[in-house]
């Protein structure tokens, strides 16, 4: 039996994180990124991520918006699953509630990760997007959530969408599995 000390340290301590999370990536990309979760500085958005990664959510969902030079938007396990009517893919989130911002001075270099949200800063919810390049203009104004640490040539292939809405015709990549990591 654990001292009544060591059991109060870990209920204190709050819950564990994940260190990252591993994307397989099928359809013009095929491999997986690799991406560093930054606990310490969205701790929030991070739980977020790894819930619905645990719970299978990111399963088969498509990258929906993807813009050549910027980003390659994805996890909109609401509407953005493969086989779904993708029309509607961008508009959703998940079951859980919209996060308020965790804003932090990590720069929006390439292969950061983002949360994407609608013009309420703390409308966060399940979609996230990772840079191709340099995004400054978004510093300070969406949460960063992590970096590419493997898998830059994966991101590389993402089919593009149209140059400015980047809406993907035809069938679009997909995160085929997203497993947490430690």
């Amino acid at each position: 039996m654990l001292p009544k000390l060591a059991v109060m340290a870990a209920l204190v301590s709050g819950p564990a994180f994940a260190s990252g999370i591993e994307i397989t990536v099928a359809g013009e990309a095929n491999g997986v990124i690799k991406i560093d979760l930054l606990e310490d500085v969205a701790p929030q958005h991070v739980d977020r991520i790894t819930t619905l990664a645990e719970q299978g959510a990111y399963d088969n969902v498509a990258f929906h918006r993807v813009i050549d030079g910027f980003m390659a938007q994805t996890g909109d396990v609401e509407n953005g699953k493969m086989g779904s009517d993708m029309r509607r893919a961008g508009t959703g989130g998940s079951s859980f509630p919209d996060l308020p911002a965790e804003f932090s001075d990590v720069p929006y270099d390439r292969g950061v990760v983002g949360m994407a949200r609608s013009q309420n800063p703390n409308s966060a919810n399940s979609q996230f997007f990772i840079m191709f390049d340099q995004g400054y203009f978004l510093n300070g104004q969406y949460t960063v959530v992590g970096k590419v640490t493997e898998g830059l040539d994966v991101l590389d292939a993402i089919k593009r969408g149209h140059p400015r809405s980047g809406a993907v015709t035809g069938q679009p990549d997909a995160m085929t599995k997203v497993v947490v990591t430690e």
